[in-house]
């Protein structure tokens, strides 16, 4: 049976596939090029991360990931019409995604036996850089670059992972909370368009 860290892995994988084809349909790509932008988005994040800690990269070692890319473009090929109708679909998908990848990050990494700081940058990794990706191969600006909070809220769940072990919670507890956090943190810095400052270039 998959451990609840898996299945949080797997919907994370689902979520943010989808988020991505959900976009490259958008830019009129075919179902390979969909496909291909999914599956970078889904593991994306996880590989930079897994390389980074010295480890196989985690959809090496079983096709999971990869089939559930597959299962994600096939949702969006047969429910296309109605994600398009619904128009907050994409930003439901990748904060899904963006919180349960977080989690899985954090918590691989103080695995391996590393300190939480390490931890934290490590879950904003996972949770963010297949974004970057997704947007890099759909030609946009990356989201993470831009005025919405996306990377500091992935910080800001690593944040509370931290102080739920400080409380010593199970580590579910501790998943279920950093997890919650960074989908809220998404939710208000959106609905009430809250920004960090814009770093504005001087010129002579």
């Amino acid at each position: 049976m998959p451990t609840f860290v898996q299945i949080i892995e797997f919907i994370g994988t689902f979520a943010f596939a989808i988020s991505g084809i959900r976009l490259a349909s958008a830019k009129q790509f075919d179902w390979f090029g969909a496909y291909v932008v999914g599956l970078a988005t889904a593991i994306g994040g996880g590989t930079i991360r897994d390389l980074l800690l010295g480890v196989t990269p985690f959809w090496m070692t079983t096709p999971v990931y990869i089939i559930c890319s597959a299962l994600a473009l096939l949702w969006v090929i047969f429910f296309g019409k109605l994600l398009i109708r619904l128009h907050n679909t994409f930003f439901i998908f990748d904060s899904i995604g963006l919180a349960l990848f977080t989690v899985v990050g954090v918590g691989k990494t103080l695995a391996l036996g590393y300190p939480f700081w390490v931890a934290i940058i490590m879950g904003s990794i996972t949770g963010a850089a297949g974004g970057v990706i997704r947007d890099v191969f759909i030609n946009e600006i990356p989201l993470i670059f831009r005025k919405e909070i996306y990377a500091v809220a992935c910080v800001a769940g690593g944040l509370i992972y931290w102080l739920s072990s400080l409380l010593e919670l199970t580590p579910m507890l501790m998943q279920i909370f950093s997890g919650i956090t960074v989908f809220i943190v998404r939710l208000l810095a959106v609905k009430y368009q809250i920004c960090l400052p814009i770093l504005k270039g001087h010129t002579e």
